[in-house]
């Protein structure tokens, strides 16, 4: 865990919207560290609280150990511990030994055509996640016509006119989400 979440925090580049998509696919497809189900609900905890990388990659590093060692919640904390310890130290470093160099080229051209094309690449990796998450919401089973979600994709179209044609504010959505997600659940809709 350790050197996966160095690596993660010294190779992705643009925030928490393209850390997650890519500790999502690893944790998930590859270790099988988590379920698709425990990353969406580590996301979903995230999208209700500030700092959402944090968030997340702490959820992780928790239900990881966790997961791994017997439901242990001591190691499942230890876990969380080394996961946000080791996820923020490579970019402290990088803030101390880079500012100075930061505010010297920050005018110069290809330091824009860069940011700008990692702006491109940012912009795919979020669409990348939607599409990650988006499955595990519509599709709750195998990708199948027979296995959509039909209260989820009414649900994630009303919000979207809501947001798109009335311009409501994104935090009355996300309330209004929860209080229909747990009213869905008691009444097993």
């Amino acid at each position: 865990m350790v050197f996966f979440f160095t690596q993660t925090a010294c190779i992705t580049i643009g925030g928490s919207y393209t850390v997650i998509p890519y500790v999502a696919q690893l944790v998930v497809a590859k270790f099988m560290w988590l379920s698709r189900l425990q990353m969406l609900d580590g996301f979903a905890l995230a999208e209700t609280t500030p700092g959402p990388l944090i968030i997340v990659l702490s959820f992780v590093g928790f239900m990881a150990a966790y997961n791994h060692f017997s439901h242990s919640i001591a190691l499942g904390v230890t876990g969380l511990l080394a996961t946000t310890y080791y996820t923020f130290l490579p970019n402290f470093l990088f803030i101390f030994l880079g500012a100075p160099l930061a505010d010297r080229y920050k005018d110069h051209h290809l330091v824009q055509t860069t940011l700008s094309l990692v702006t491109a690449a940012v912009v795919g990796v979020i669409l990348n996640l939607t599409f990650f998450l988006g499955r595990s919401i519509i599709f709750p089973g195998a990708v199948s016509l027979s296995q959509v979600d039909y209260v989820a994709v009414t649900w994630v179209l009303f919000v979207l006119i809501l947001l798109l044609r009335y311009n409501t504010n994104v935090l009355y959505l996300v309330l209004m989400s929860m209080v229909f997600g747990l009213s869905r659940y008691w009444l097993h809709i």
